[in-house]
């Protein structure tokens, strides 16, 4: 009597080969491997080709350029430099010339971003419609037009140099920015500045403190009052023990500028505004879709205990908001950081600008692109991975 085999379901027969690309885990390995595979050949295609080309080209690879005299000026710079420093302290410099734009930017934008989006919910109809406004209107303006605006506003609106504006001794304003007397170098300075991160380690310990003791006790500590007290206070009592210095270093007006002092430059101050300004525009929009997302039943329930509409918002509604708003309070971060690659079109010496520069006199462009992308990769990722620690430190618990 003959037998007959059955299968069923397509599972591999007994004693047969267990590989079949019917199997969906087999065809998902192997469909992987297929595009690992591609995504390796395809990368060694474009480098080999690429070495190729250089190679033909006799142009030297690598980043050893970067010890080489840089040989061009930068107008504004964190640290000090020279045409006669290396190009490694030039990209140095475009690096925190982003750094300073960004973290600025970021925290005014925080600031007006909070409050429009506060005002855009507000009982006040004139407020609401004047927050709404603002939202709608810069919103929908690209953003580099904006920067155009705020650079032709500082560039044509304000006197030359030898006409500059001086409404108060030692302070002048002209198309090349705002000079300020500076105080004059003195150790006090950065004992000050020790004490002002001495004052923030306190306060942020003092916090801890007062949480556990509100905990514990149901007692409020004002930390905030005492926060800023020890931020004013301590940084106040080094400049007393360092004797007080009061010698200012005042701009003077020479040849075609001014020399000494501080400066806003427009540049700066354009690439600055336009950010801030544009960036706050989402964030609003972020902030008011986070109060909303929270129960109007935690609203009711604080009137209910009498607790005035001020501390309401700042204990209750936004601390709760804020595990709505975070997730894309980060991307507006990431965006207004590398936004700030627009600052190549008015002129503020950036990573992009100075890069640029550099490329153009060593020849380096496939290196001076990658710089430029690890750089903001590295800026990006450090603000994603904070941002990300804190949206998990506020996230609710359960239990």
């Amino acid at each position: 009597m003959a037998t007959q085999t059955r299968t069923t379901g397509g599972a591999p027969a007994p004693g047969g080969s267990s590989f079949s690309l019917s199997d969906p885990t087999v065809r998902a390995v192997v469909y992987q491997v297929l595009v690992v595979g591609a995504v390796v050949l395809v990368g060694w295609f474009l480098i080999s080709n690429t070495l190729d080309n250089l190679a033909r080209r006799s142009i030297a690879t690598g980043y050893s350029f970067l010890e080489r005299e840089a040989a061009f000026g930068i107008g504004e710079h964190v640290i000090d430099y020279s045409p006669k420093d290396s190009y490694g302290r030039a990209f140095l410099v475009g690096v925190l010339n982003t750094l300073k734009v960004s973290i600025i930017g970021v925290i005014l934008a925080t600031i007006i971003g909070t409050l429009i989006g506060v005002a855009r919910l507000s009982s006040n109809w004139l407020i609401a419609k004047l927050a709404s406004t603002y939202v709608e209107i810069v919103r929908n303006i690209p953003p580099l037009l904006q920067l155009f605006f705020w650079y032709a506003l500082v560039s044509d609106g304000l006197p030359p140099v030898r006409s500059a504006l001086n409404p108060i001794p030692g302070v002048f304003l002209s198309q090349r920015g705002l000079f300020v007397p500076a105080p004059s170098a003195d150790p006090v300075w950065t004992m000050m500045g020790i004490a002002f991160l001495v004052a923030v380690v306190a306060a942020y310990v003092l916090r801890r403190w007062a949480k556990a003791r509100q905990a514990r006790t149901g007692q409020i500590f004002p930390v905030g009052w005492t926060a800023l007290g020890l931020m004013i206070g301590l940084p106040l009592i080094a400049y007393v023990a360092g004797g007080a210095p009061t010698a200012l270093d005042m701009p003077t007006l020479k040849g075609f500028n001014f020399v000494g002092g501080m400066v806003l430059s427009p540049e700066f101050f354009a690439i600055l505004m336009g950010l801030t300004i544009y960036t706050a525009a989402f964030i609003a929009e972020v902030v008011r879709s986070g109060i909303i997302a929270v129960n109007w039943g935690q609203t009711e329930a604080a009137r209910a205990l009498g607790i005035p509409s001020g501390p309401t918002l700042r204990l209750v509604i936004l601390p709760q908001a804020l595990r709505v708003i975070v997730p894309p309070l980060t991307s507006q971060y990431l965006n207004l950081t590398k936004n700030s690659s627009l600052a190549l079109a008015i002129g503020y010496p950036d990573l992009v600008s100075i890069a640029n520069t550099t490329l153009n006199q060593t020849g380096q462009a496939i290196e001076g692109v990658t710089m430029i992308m690890g750089t903001y990769l590295s800026i990006s990722l450090s603000i994603s991975i904070f941002m990300n620690w804190y949206n998990k430190r506020i996230a609710l618990v359960e239990r």
